[in-house]
């Protein structure tokens, strides 16, 4: 995410490849995962951590979810001292650009967020790249915090590939989580609050607006 004016213009053009190459990946006809968890909609707020590249996009799409009570966006897969945006843009740690989902089991499940994540957020077939941002810092995971969501999404990603929903192998790993830190203050709601940015203009709004477009269709529909 650190641009100059070569890296800006070879982020457009991939961009615009992937867009390309993704256009048949359509969220109406995308699959719903055949199993989910089952969760006490009663229960109370849950959580959930991916990571899909550039934290900006995935937090700016997953944000306009119904259900989602709130994005946070950090850092996962490594210690609290490397946890900080210079040394994790720099590919010097084993941490991904993650982010937190708190959402309200009883107007949306793991199991839809999961697949908003995967047909929306990012690009799963891309091994350690989401555009022109390269690196294992920008690899696609799921961070499970218990057997069942390491099980569902494992499940999911298999029932993907099966259905050669994409042109190429899911590359998402599951990684257990154990711990997520938050990211600095300027990072986060980025992409709402730089709505004018050339990098949120060329990879997070075309994301941000599929979302919004999805979101409509899900706010008559129950969680499960």
């Amino acid at each position: 995410m650190k641009w100059t004016l070569a890296g800006a213009l070879a982020m457009a053009a991939t961009v615009i490849g992937l867009a390309c190459a993704r256009a048949s990946v359509d969220y109406a006809n995308f699959p719903n995962p055949r199993e989910d968890l089952q969760t006490d909609p009663t229960a109370g707020e849950q959580t959930m951590f991916v990571a899909g590249g550039c934290f900006w996009c995935t937090e700016g799409a997953i944000q306009q979810i119904p259900g989602v009570i709130s994005v946070v966006s950090g850092y996962a897969g490594d210690t609290k001292e490397t946890a900080n945006y210079n040394a994790v843009s720099g590919g010097d740690t084993k941490h991904a650009e993650a982010i937190k989902i708190t959402f309200d089991p009883s107007r949306v499940t793991f199991g839809k967020l999961l697949k908003v994540f995967f047909s929306i957020a990012h690009d799963p077939t891309t091994l350690n790249r989401q555009g022109a941002d390269v690196g294992t810092q920008y690899r696609s995971a799921i961070f499970y915090q218990n057997e069942d969501e390491k099980r569902v999404s494992r499940v999911y990603i298999e029932q993907l590939d099966s259905a050669k929903v994409f042109p190429s192998p899911i590359v998402t790993t599951l990684e257990p989580l154990v711990e997520f830190f938050e990211a600095e203050a300027y990072h986060q709601d980025y992409a709402d609050k730089n709505p004018n940015q050339g990098y949120i203009i060329g990879a997070a709004l075309p994301k941000i607006e599929k979302a919004k477009k999805v979101a409509a269709t899900m706010t008559t529909q129950p969680a499960n």
